[in-house]
């Protein structure tokens, strides 16, 4: 596949990792990561602080030495390649512009230590400059610019190398949330512009679901699950990606499954609903285990707003309202139901108020069921309605 890069002659690798491992005297930052990043791919490494997204990332771009494991991009064993022949470019989240020096200065810099023509020097920086639209910031210096213009110029300064691979580790999290949205945007315009493979690490879960065609989950070093923003959200292999990906986060309650005649029940103590037809059969076999059950709060329903979900016996419970957090198009409402705390994103007309009981309705086709010890997917949203992922990939990587 050849890239739209400002020369149009890169051509765009993709990157392996096998095995990879990373130890800093006794403590593993990255076990045995297998990831297969495909040519043109933008995949986003997420996870929390300390997860080991970061030394992944620096592991690819030769930063750091890999303990064990392989590194392939392209076609290529790059394990003892220096940085600086591996033809990747990386954006650093602190932008690392040199202060003395102007934008274009700083974009020029790298192809100026490769002894590139000074004509072909100019085309590019000016060409990148255009593409990111700061052709009338070439001459200031980044004191002179917003941290906005200075990612601009960081990233123009990856583009004009030409790259296989690029590397982005956490770029926006400088920005404030107006100019986060918008560069988001426009990373996401530029990648489909430049077709280039791109592996870019953020520790905010919305950023990566809206950019990613691809998200790895980290944990503790090791890769939780490898899929669409969409499988992620309505597949979650086990409880860390449920309650990772989503805002607010999933609702989860230690409950356990209870099989009756007439039909399968899930028991959180506080309350107990029935679970649909569609869901029994693959609770039924975990009847008196415990379990935890799992909704997202967009799925729970003020009962007076006329949801989409009928409400019936097996659906319904009375909750205290303990907040009511306005967010414009809708509210998000902090339940109490006994000892049990709920999360509910409902519409904003809601009559819900402070300290008043409230009716909810749960839309338990969207129900997830989880291990109790080992924390593994039994059902999700995904169950029995497969249609919901036909937007996202049939062949994600499996979780390593």
């Amino acid at each position: 596949m050849v890239a739209g890069s400002i020369r149009g002659l890169t051509i765009v690798a993709g990157v392996r990792l096998v095995n990879l491992t990373k130890r800093f005297g006794d403590v593993v930052a990255v076990s045995k990561v297998n990831l297969e990043i495909r040519d043109g791919e933008f995949l986003v490494l997420v996870g929390p602080s300390g997860c080991g997204k970061t030394t992944c990332l620096r592991m690819i771009a030769g930063l750091e030495e890999p303990s064990e494991g392989e590194i392939w991009i392209g076609d290529r064993l790059v394990n003892d390649v220096s940085p600086k022949d591996r033809n990747i470019a990386m954006v650093f989240q602190n932008y690392a512009l040199y202060p003395h020096m102007s934008a274009y200065d700083n974009m020029a810099f790298a192809l100026r230590l490769r002894r590139t023509p000074r004509a072909a020097i100019d085309a590019r920086v000016r060409q990148a400059a255009r593409m990111l639209g700061i052709e009338e910031l070439l001459n200031r210096r980044p004191r002179e610019l917003s941290g906005g213009q200075r990612q601009r110029v960081a990233l123009g300064r990856a583009i004009v190398r030409d790259p296989s691979v690029f590397l982005m580790d956490e770029p926006l999290s400088n920005l404030d949330a107006k100019m986060r949205v918008e560069t988001r945007a426009e990373l996401i315009k530029l990648h489909r512009r430049l077709g280039v493979t791109t592996v870019y690490v953020t520790h905010d879960q919305l950023e990566a679901m809206t950019m990613g065609d691809r998200i790895v989950v980290m944990k503790d070093g090791v890769v939780q699950q490898v899929d669409t923003p969409l499988g992620l959200f309505y597949n979650p292999s086990n409880v860390f990606v449920a309650s990772f990906i989503g805002t607010p986060p999933m609702n989860l309650v230690e409950a356990e499954v209870v099989a009756g005649e007439d039909g399968v029940y899930i028991d959180a103590s506080d309350f107990q609903v029935k679970l649909p037809q569609s869901k029994a059969p693959i609770a039924e076999p975990h009847a008196g285990k415990p379990v935890i059950f799992g909704l997202r709060p967009n799925d729970l329903y003020d009962r007076d707003l006329s949801p989409t979900v009928q409400a019936s016996d097996g659906n319904t419970l009375t909750a205290k309202v303990e907040v009511v957090e306005p967010m414009g198009a809708e509210a998000v409402l902090y339940l109490s139901v006994g000892q049990t705390r709920l999360v509910a994103s409902v519409g904003s007309t809601t009559r819900a108020r402070e300290n008043h009981p409230i009716e909810m309705v749960l839309d338990l086709e969207a129900a997830y069921l989880f291990d109790s010890e080992t924390g593994e997917a039994i059902l999700t949203a995904a169950t029995g309605h497969e249609e919901i992922l036909r937007n996202s990939s049939d062949d994600s990587v499996p979780t390593t």
